[in-house]
């Protein structure tokens, strides 16, 4: 059995001390910490381990954390069943606190318990998610106090067949999302990809459009797709739209039929490196300054020379 609570904006204290960000000065800088962790075959181990890990990004000063894709479970159609939990809420502009069971529950409990203990925004990852008779790969953000305040499901499922190198098929066992996934930070407005969604421009455009500075995606590229494209696509969509870019990736486990790249990675608005790290379990953490954004925008001001008589991105959802 399960309950949960949610936290009106407006009407409950809570609430309106959760979100003061939205009224009240913005930071300028933020610093982020991006775990990149060992996942295997034990669920309970690997909360462990990602829970170790945001403990030490927050030793280093991290206020926003960020965990891999699939944290919990080794990436791979076998798994996901099997290691899947039910996320039974959904997040439209509120504060969720959930206190379902937590043997039923052990990812939501891990995941909470993170961002509270640590007192940081925590966007945990991914996990798979059981609805129905659907399975998702589902991403939970959490703020400093342990409530849910953003829920994202991969709109975009890894389904590719590089000839001789790598074929994945998400769809055999996943089903797609369908919603803009975004939050308000004392940081700015923060969006939320996952993986395979970082390949899609117009998934960020319409992010940034919606006021984001900063974009984050766990993924979990691998070894055919990672040395090409990871870096190159974090960079093009951070130049594309001018705000931060944050990539969150599993370190590379031998034992594993799933080789992730590795190499989680902040980039800039100017496209320039402002952290990554190798293939090795990690923890990285750099400070961003977010006046960036507007100084590149400002100097290149794309967004207010786009043809619109021309062209224009739309949404057929809220952004």
């Amino acid at each position: 059995m399960f309950w949960f609570k949610r936290l009106g904006r407006l009407s409950h204290p809570a609430a309106t001390r959760i979100f003061t960000s939205m009224s009240a000065a913005q930071t300028k800088t933020v610093k982020i910490g991006l775990c990149q962790v060992l996942v295997g075959a034990d669920k309970q181990k690997n909360l462990e381990t990602a829970s170790a890990a945001v403990r030490e990004a927050k030793k280093k000063g991290a206020d926003l954390i960020m965990l891999p894709e699939m944290f919990n479970c080794p990436y791979s159609n076998d798994s996901f069943p099997g290691y899947a939990e039910e996320v039974p809420f959904d997040i439209a502009g509120e504060a969720v606190k959930f206190n379902g069971d937590a043997k039923e529950h052990p990812s939501l409990h891990a995941i909470s318990n993170m961002a509270k203990e640590n007192g940081v925004w925590l966007i945990a990852g991914s996990i798979p998610e059981r609805h129905d008779s659907n399975l998702y790969n589902t991403s939970l953000v959490c703020n400093p106090e342990g409530l849910f305040v953003a829920k994202h499901r991969k709109v975009h499922l890894f389904d590719i067949d590089v000839p001789g190198k790598m074929t994945f098929k998400e769809s055999d066992t996943l089903t797609p999302g369908s919603s803009f996934t975004s939050f308000e930070s004392p940081f700015g407005k923060i969006g939320v990809g996952i993986c395979y969604d970082l390949r899609f421009p117009e998934y960020a455009m319409l992010l940034a459009k919606a006021g984001c500075s900063i974009l984050c995606y766990p993924g979990a590229f691998n070894m055919t797709t990672g040395p090409a494209h990871w870096e190159l696509l974090q960079r093009g969509r951070a130049v594309d739209n001018q705000l931060y870019v944050a990539t969150c990736s599993p370190a590379r486990n031998p034992e594993s039929a799933y080789q992730a790249w590795g190499h989680s990675t902040i980039v800039g608005p100017w496209g320039d490196i402002v952290a990554t790290t190798e293939h090795e379990p990690d923890v990285v953490v750099a400070e961003v300054d977010l006046q960036r954004v507007d100084e590149v925008r400002t100097s290149i001001p794309v967004r207010k020379q786009k043809r619109l008589d021309m062209y224009e991105v739309v949404s057929n959802r809220k952004a």
